[in-house]
């Protein structure tokens, strides 16, 4: 078989072919470009052939050319494709860390793409003809919503919980509930965390119950503060005591020194319990309660980007904005349009709130998800018939170690291809399409909720099934 490589085309040869100019305007590339994937498949096959392991058609027949250019357009695929891709998100999970959490509203894109196509006054005032600061552009919006005294944004919560440690406790001491030294994604610790910050952890209590006691006897000259860790990817049920809120601000009023932070984690600017959905703590709320500072993410229940905001008392954000760490973390313009645009809605009121997606599908009652599957069904039906289904009750989840005990009601279309296996069926729907399509398995069916899924998505769905 080795003698089959002296039977190899010549690059310049292959430079000739039709499908060679093909490519060249199929993917936008330089000859140079191309030349190069050329001689990268060529050395390829070359040492297939060698290790007698090339199954294609022999160098020299006719075929050869064809299963060539087969390779070297797999080859371009993965070099000037996009590896960031969409997906349709068919899981009913709405907040899913690993298809990137909330999705922006169309009013955040808008604006999104507006800063990015052009200048914008990122750092300058308009007015004034002068420099500003990037801080001005949502913290007005934050204090409207949250009713803050100031407030500032960092690349994720994260960054906000590691600089308000360091800033406002390096080398102080800060107390947290044993039942609140939470690890969340990735193997991030709050003890790990604080202990990079420079600042010292001083554990009271036990796993499952804290009293205020514990935090009173635990108060010392080097006491900074007094830190209270919102819990939003697990609950503890049972033989519990914590302590509220309200107690941890009256006790850090009898010490002047002592500063309350909330890390709120999951951000939640709307009241959700009052749809019956969970008892998430509203910043707003919160910071009522008298907290000096708060933080929390931006892509979870609030509905927009990644991002960490920071709000509270202005002593202490002017403190933090000026810490060296905050040019580290500070967020860029997209960001901050995504951001805007987003809060805006907040502002606006309960109906442009529902235009953030988070909130919409998070209120999306069960019997509309119901007559969309239904519809979807019959749907399916009329274009394919290679498929046995049903419309079925399921749950959806909320995801994003948010609100790890709600189960929101919903209902869920049940596909099983009467040719293919499941898991094959969901191999195609993933790869095989743009967007691809992330479904769940149940007992060798698939399961699709529309409750993350646009009325537009759908035909997109409809037209993939329809295809296998």
């Amino acid at each position: 078989m080795k003698h089959l490589v002296r039977f190899l085309p010549p690059v310049h040869e292959i430079q000739k072919a039709p499908k060679f100019a093909e490519l060249l305007e199929q993917y936008g590339i330089d000859h140079i470009e191309l030349t190069k994937t050329v001689k990268d498949s060529l050395d390829g096959i070359r040492e297939l052939i060698l290790n007698e392991k090339w199954d294609g058609p022999k160098p020299g027949d006719g075929d050869f050319l064809v299963a060539f250019f087969d390779k070297v357009k797999s080859e371009l695929k993965k070099r000037y494709n996009y590896t960031l891709k969409p997906v349709i998100n068919a899981t009913g999970t709405i907040l899913h860390t690993n298809l990137g959490r909330a999705r922006i509203s169309d009013n955040a894109m808008k604006h999104v793409m507006e800063i990015a196509q052009y200048y914008s006054n990122l750092e300058y005032k308009l007015e004034e003809g002068e420099r500003g600061s990037r801080h001005t552009h949502v913290e007005s919006l934050i204090k409207h919503i949250t009713g803050a005294e100031a407030a500032m944004v960092v690349n994720n919560n994260a960054a906000a919980v590691y600089l308000i440690l360091r800033a406002l406790a390096h080398d102080k001491e800060v107390i947290v509930s044993r039942g609140q030294l939470v690890e969340i994604g990735g193997s991030f610790r709050i003890s790990s965390i604080m202990e990079e910050s420079g600042a010292t952890l001083k554990e009271v209590g036990t796993t499952n119950k804290t009293h205020l006691y514990d935090y009173e006897r635990a108060i010392s000259e080097e006491t900074a503060m007094l830190m209270k860790v919102h819990t939003s990817n697990f609950k503890v049920i049972g033989f519990t005591k914590s302590v509220e809120t309200e107690e941890l601000v009256g006790l850090a009023k009898r010490h002047e020194h002592v500063i309350v932070y909330e890390d709120l984690g999951s951000g939640a600017l709307y009241d959700f319990s009052r749809h019956g959905i969970g008892d998430e703590p509203v910043v707003g709320q919160v910071l009522n309660m008298g907290v000096d500072i708060v933080s929390f993410s931006g892509d979870k229940l609030l509905g927009g980007p990644q991002a960490g905001i920071i709000a509270g008392k202005k002593e202490l954000i002017d403190l933090l904005k000026k810490n060296q760490l905050a040019r580290v973390v500070r967020v860029d313009k997209m960001t901050l349009a995504a951001l805007e645009g987003t809060l805006l809605d907040y502002v606006k009121g309960e109906e442009s709130i529902k235009n953030i997606p988070t909130v919409r599908d998070l209120l999306s009652s069960k019997e509309e998800i119901k007559e969309r599957s239904e519809v979807f069904v019959r749907e399916l039906l009329q274009v394919s018939d290679r498929y046995s289904t049903s419309v079925q009750e399921d749950i959806s989840q909320v995801g994003g170690g948010t609100m790890p005990d709600v189960e929101l009601p919903t209902y869920v279309v049940v596909l099983k291809h009467k040719d293919f296996p499941t898991e094959k069926v969901a191999g195609i729907l993933r790869t095989e399409n743009e967007p691809g399509i992330i479904v769940r398995i149940r007992k060798e069916e698939i399961l699709l909720d529309l409750r993350c899924v646009t009325r537009n998505e759908e035909k997109l769905v409809l037209e993939a099934l329809s295809r296998i």
